[in-house]
């Protein structure tokens, strides 16, 4: 007799909305996650009384108010807006583009003259089929706000020339012709107070969690105590990259305690200068509008992934999405795992996506299974 319905591979909000809706089916189910903690990417731990997002700034926004009433059911979020700064050089912009970042690059101050100064800049460039980011951007926003705002950090996100880079990574720059910093348009975000790991810990009620745990180390023992295997980890990994890797981008961090009360001023200040080597700073206490005596600054380096870094983006070029359809149709033969998550299923999903995928699997899966029993 197996010991449980499910084994879920990864403890992150996937496996974990999937479990809570497993358990609450009447199922049992063993999560088991490498970390020494729940929680996956976003996990926070608190510092200093702060709340610090340990794998980079982590805003929770939908449009979806099924996926909004669910998330809230396990915590209470703030109003927190998301609204970036820009550093370019000795220059300070907001973001997203619009008009406050109008005026700042021009001194303009309708939407007329932007729209005007943005259509001159375009003209200029006679791109009529953009062949690669570079060109696609230029074609999209015209050369000022690209050279400040766009063409360095991109090469950092990417560690490529623009020119190198698909035109398809940006099919479109939203340019917005209002005085509205806010980043989302989501009618739903915020920050849960008390951080995300108490969403994740609410989640795993009454289901075994084994931290610690190396799935492939112990594959065959673990996957024997299971009826079923939800595995949220990287799809090529478990075919032990038989058709090659996929490619990822991965992330490095260099997290700070600063004896002040305020250190920049805003939750997220992105650093748009190629010579500047990290991508942005994240002053953690401003997500939950902090009063503590100390601050917590996280610097974020992008960088190229290996064999045993930690994935975060999967780069979902043609060629990565063929390499990719070979390995999803070797998964849609398995009869007793299931894939998902976005390593899992190789594609980059803001948080809500990711409940709503674990909640349309959980739909499909658990009605399945009551049926036959």
């Amino acid at each position: 007799m197996k010991k449980y319905d499910y084994l879920i591979v990864g403890a992150g909000l996937f496996g974990s909305v999937f479990a809570h809706e497993a358990v609450k089916c009447g199922k049992t189910c063993l999560v088991i996650d490498k970390r020494d903690h729940i929680g996956g990417n976003i996990y926070t731990e608190e510092i200093e009384g702060i709340q610090v997002h340990k794998y980079g700034a982590h805003i929770f926004h939908t449009s979806n108010k099924t996926v909004w009433d669910y998330v809230n059911q396990f915590a209470e979020f703030n109003h927190f807006v998301n609204s970036p700064i820009a550093v370019y050089k000795d220059e300070l912009y907001n973001l997203p583009f619009n008009m406050n970042t109008f005026h700042q690059l021009w001194g303009v101050r309708t939407p007329a003259e932007a729209e005007a100064k943005i259509r001159e800049q375009i003209s200029r460039m006679h791109i009529t089929n953009p062949r690669n980011l570079e060109e696609q951007a230029l074609a999209l926003v015209g050369q000022d706000v690209y050279e400040k705002l766009i063409e360095g950090y991109t090469r950092k996100q990417w560690g490529r020339e623009c020119r190198e880079l698909p035109a398809f990574i940006i099919k479109r720059l939203p340019l917005r012709y209002t005085y509205d910093n806010n980043y989302f348009k989501d009618p739903y975000q915020g920050i849960p107070k008390g951080g995300y790991t108490e969403i994740i810990r609410k989640l795993l009620e009454g289901t075994q969690v084994i931290l610690k745990t190396d799935f492939f180390a112990n594959k065959e023992e673990l996957c024997a105590q299971a009826e079923k295997v939800v595995f949220t980890g990287m799809l090529d990994e478990f075919y032990d990259y038989c058709y090659g890797p996929l490619d990822y981008r991965s992330l490095r961090f260099e997290t700070e305690v600063l004896d002040m009360a305020n250190y920049q001023g805003n939750a997220v200040v992105n650093y748009t200068d190629y010579e500047v080597p990290y991508t942005r700073i994240i002053e953690h206490k401003h997500f939950e509008f902090g009063t503590q005596p100390k601050t917590v600054i996280t610097r974020e380096y992008s960088a190229e992934w290996t064999k045993g870094a930690e994935p975060y983006y999967p780069v979902n070029d043609p060629a990565n999405n063929e390499l990719y359809a070979k390995y999803e149709r070797r998964a849609l033969e398995e009869k007793n795992v299931i894939f998902g998550g976005r390593l899992g299923m190789y594609r980059y999903m803001d948080m809500d996506r990711v409940i709503e995928e674990a909640l349309s699997l959980a739909e499909t899966e658990l009605v399945y299974c009551n049926e036959n029993e």
